[in-house]
């Protein structure tokens, strides 16, 4: 019997369900053990036990959605199936040291607290650079959407597509670099959605009258963490949310208020088709060293 091979398969299951129930006895008939056996099992494989994890992976998805949405706290306390704000905060308290509305109001995000989701397989993390960036001032356009936490993740990626398409199926010059801004806000008007402004923008001396409607773009200068990828354009995404699932927590970095930044290096492909098919990016994120 390949326990390693069955409880992967568990937890990959378990982080597509955990605003479901889970029960022990859910999770074992889901498995096709007795509750006890699973256990047992689960705490040999992993070193946890199961249902210390699943709360530990549910605050942690919350801790999400408190600095990201404008939901109300028990709204999200019962998306993760606790029976009470009360219940919720003093589970959060343990885990993050403080309460849900403190850790939602603090200017900086810290990763502390933070279950970065278990991973069975053979995985190299992203690795990690600290840079200082001077401010920089660009031009760029400026979108907003609203969307919820599920759809964060396709909402960027056409920001990125229309952008490509339109500037760089215009422009005589091929830039060398390419910048994307990223900044979500809770939104005003819907409590369960964030606001989410994405600027994509270039130096002033490439833009040459081929980036219209664009507007004077300030780089904030500082310290930010910095991670590589290079790959299909439709990876980028898992990429970031492996970082800021994985990397940050297991890296116990505090997130400064600021824009993340995306660095593109634009290959010629990239003129003649919707989405580069291969890309090369920096993903820097603000960081209080």
């Amino acid at each position: 019997m390949d326990q390693a091979g069955i409880i992967r398969d568990l937890l990959t299951w378990l982080e597509g369900h955990l605003d479901q129930p889970l029960s022990l006895d859910n999770v074992a008939a889901k498995a096709g053990y007795s509750k006890w056996h699973l256990q047992r099992m689960f705490k040999d494989v992993t070193g946890h036990a199961i249902g210390a994890y699943i709360r530990a992976r549910r605050l942690s998805k919350s801790a999400v959605a408190l600095r990201l949405t404008a939901r109300p706290i028990l709204d999200i306390a019962l998306q993760y199936r606790f029976d009470s704000q009360q219940t919720f905060t003093r589970a959060f308290k343990k885990q993050f040291t403080q309460t849900p509305a403190l850790y939602r109001r603090s200017p900086d995000w810290s990763a502390f607290g933070m279950r970065p989701p278990l991973r069975l397989d053979e995985y190299a993390l992203p690795q990690a650079q600290f840079v200082t960036l001077p401010e920089t001032h660009l031009v760029g356009v400026t979108q907003s959407y609203s969307c919820t936490l599920e759809q964060i993740s396709d909402f960027r990626n056409e920001m990125r597509i229309q952008f490509w398409t339109q500037f760089l199926g215009n422009s005589p010059t091929l830039p060398r670099v390419l910048y994307g801004l990223h900044e979500p806000r809770p939104s005003i008007e819907r409590d369960d959605e964030q606001e989410v402004f994405y600027t994509t923008a270039l130096a002033p001396e490439l833009a040459n009258g081929f980036l219209p409607d664009s507007h004077p773009v300030r780089l904030e200068g500082g310290d930010y963490v910095q991670f590589d990828y290079e790959g299909p354009g439709t990876g980028l995404q898992e990429f970031i949310l492996t970082i800021y699932g994985t990397c940050m927590p297991s890296l116990n970095l505090t997130r400064r208020k600021g824009q993340d930044i995306e660095r593109f290096f634009p290959q010629e492909e990239a003129r003649v088709q919707d989405r580069p098919m291969q890309i090369r990016c920096e993903y820097l994120i603000p960081v209080r060293r």
